[in-house]
């Protein structure tokens, strides 16, 4: 798993390079920056379904701070503006959270040990009416000990569940402030949770829902429900969806370089903006814009994911069983639309984040029968039934709009008719709403990475109950499979169980994936300190360090 094996960055290493960068430029720093990203921007909360697969973690990374955050590997950096961590046991896991005695939210109220609480109890899944991505680790606690109002947590694990990525808690755009739903609904929070009150708690879990949604045009008043713990804080939404980030000025940490950022979502106007000089950081998946021709005055940097490109699955409607969608995998030609994205074909699903360190583990006998188009078999596993799928994506995506146009070619020799479901609004909701019958994403379904970092929580996305296990899939082996991958760190325990659970997997196919996400950055060669990350936060982990020389 990455967060484990992969090579350690320090956050020292960190800073010394984005200092580097900043040493390296004399002249002066513009006022603003203009950063592009995958997504559109529905929701200050990036831990509802729909908005962990929003391009808000690019956006909100330093928005809403926490005890750590994504690297540049994806590797988890503690930020100790925010607060430290101690294990004080192991067996059980005991963590320890500090929060910092300066930390407080841009409207003056403290960051407190409620947050963890909401946090925890939101994302556990023991509150089902809490609308959340993904229950990894946060499944695992038995409870979290607060003082209400005060700045320290006690957090115990369930004997035997020592998450071992446990450093992915609790971080970077994981916690919510409390006191907004808790004075929105008079509540106390922390109380209700704690005690499963049950007729409060689904009106906290509905606050916890809707109460960050983001509309454009969004007035002040609005805005006073979304106060930040970092050193940008949100003054805006632009009539088309745009959020503009200012300095916090209760940000108790080194102040961000830049006074003004604005992020926008993609649309199909990227090339006319680069031309323009209108973007200063473009941060994309490769290809979903077609060739950018970049000016002179551009740097490019390609560089692949943790998010794995693939097929998902609906719950319901003709692909609803496992030989209906054996047989569409049957026909899409994977060789080919890896070949165009320049990559190898991805066949983990519960390794994804890793660079298939495991990949033997998961190259079982069933692979190869789904490594090209053989629309012959497609037809008689459907008994010479004809079949209609509409496959939807977030639009405009130029590669994949091509990638659905290779599979419906591909498939109409098997009756297999494809219909281009593609929309601006096309996403994970969308799937579970039965408008489409196939979302063609990345990890959660999300547009860009999607990607925790962590193959560990990234494979939760196929356990039974998981709010972005979007294809309802549920086999209590590969539960367990899933729970025992999140609890060991056993380099010969790890290839067996994803030995184990790969033939079933593709047996049931709730997924298709295709290749490992490939990333565009596209930067002014006046920015500075702006790098890469494969995980769902993208290159907005650091931008209170970005600098645009004038």
């Amino acid at each position: 798993m990455p967060a484990r094996i992969r090579r350690a960055a320090t956050a020292a290493a960190v800073a010394t390079l984005t200092a580097a960068a900043l040493s390296s430029c004399g002249d002066s720093a513009a006022d603003a920056v203009n950063y592009a990203v995958d997504g559109a921007l529905v929701s200050y909360n990036t831990n509802t379904v729909a908005g962990a697969a929003s391009g808000g973690p690019q956006a909100f990374a330093r928005a809403l701070t926490g005890f750590n955050y994504h690297g540049p590997e994806g590797q988890i950096v503690g930020d100790h503006d925010f607060g430290t961590i101690a294990v004080v046991g192991r067996a059980p896991l005991v963590l320890d959270y500090q929060i910092s005695d300066k930390a407080v939210y841009s409207n003056g109220k403290p960051v407190t040990c409620d947050d963890l609480v909401l946090a925890w109890a939101s994302q556990s899944g023991r509150f089902p009416q809490f609308d959340a991505a993904n229950r990894a680790g946060y499944s695992d606690v038995v409870s979290v000990e607060c003082a209400p109002g005060q700045k320290r947590a006690r957090v115990s694990f369930a004997p035997d569940r020592g998450f071992v990525d446990f450093g992915q808690l609790f971080s970077a755009t994981a916690l919510m402030p409390s006191h907004v739903l808790a004075d929105e609904l008079g509540v106390d929070v922390t109380a209700a949770l704690t005690n499963g009150d049950l007729p409060v708690v689904e009106r906290i879990a509905e606050g916890w829902n809707t109460t960050w949604d983001l509309e454009p045009g969004m007035n002040a008043d609005d805005l006073k429900k979304f106060p930040s713990s970092g050193p940008y804080k949100l003054e805006s939404v632009t009539d088309d969806g745009a959020v503009i980030l200012v300095a916090n000025d209760k940000w108790w940490g080194t102040e961000p370089v830049t006074n003004r950022i604005t992020v926008w979502p993609r649309g199909a106007d990227i090339q006319e903006r680069v031309n323009e000089g209108a973007y200063d950081v473009v941060d994309i998946a490769a290809g979903s814009s077609g060739t950018l021709n970049m000016p002179e005055d551009y740097v490019r940097a390609d560089s692949p994911s943790s998010g794995v490109e693939q097929l998902i699955f609906a719950p319901r409607g003709p692909l609803a069983a496992p030989p209906a969608r054996r047989a569409l995998a049957l026909c899409t030609p994977r060789d080919v639309i890896a070949r165009n994205a320049e990559v190898p074909v991805a066949n983990s699903r519960l390794n994804p984040a890793d660079e298939d360190a495991f990949a033997v583990a998961e190259a079982t006998g069933e692979v190869g029968q789904f490594s090209v188009a053989n629309p012959n078999a497609a037809r008689d596993t459907l008994g010479n039934r004809p079949l209609t799928v509409r496959i939807g994506y977030q639009s405009p995506n130029a590669r994949l709009a091509a990638t659905v146009g290779a599979i419906a070619k591909a498939c109409e020799p098997a009756g297999i008719s494809v219909v281009d479901a593609a929309g601006p609004a096309v996403g994970p909701l969308t799937l579970r709403a039965d408008e489409i019958d196939v979302l063609l994403a990345s990890t959660g379904g999300a547009p860009g990475s999607g990607s925790t970092g962590s193959s560990a929580m990234d494979a939760y996305a196929l356990h039974s109950g998981n709010g972005n296990n979007l294809s309802g899939y549920s086999n209590p082996r590969i539960d367990g499979i899933i729970g025992a991958l999140a609890v060991s760190s056993d380099p010969k325990e790890l290839a067996r169980l994803l030995g184990e659970g790969a033939p079933m997997l593709w047996a049931d196919m709730p997924t298709l994936p295709l290749y490992r996400q490939q990333r565009t950055l596209l930067t002014s060669s006046k920015m500075y300190a702006v790098i890469g990350n494969p995980t769902r936060w993208g290159a907005g982990w650091n931008m209170d360090r970005w600098r645009l020389s004038r």
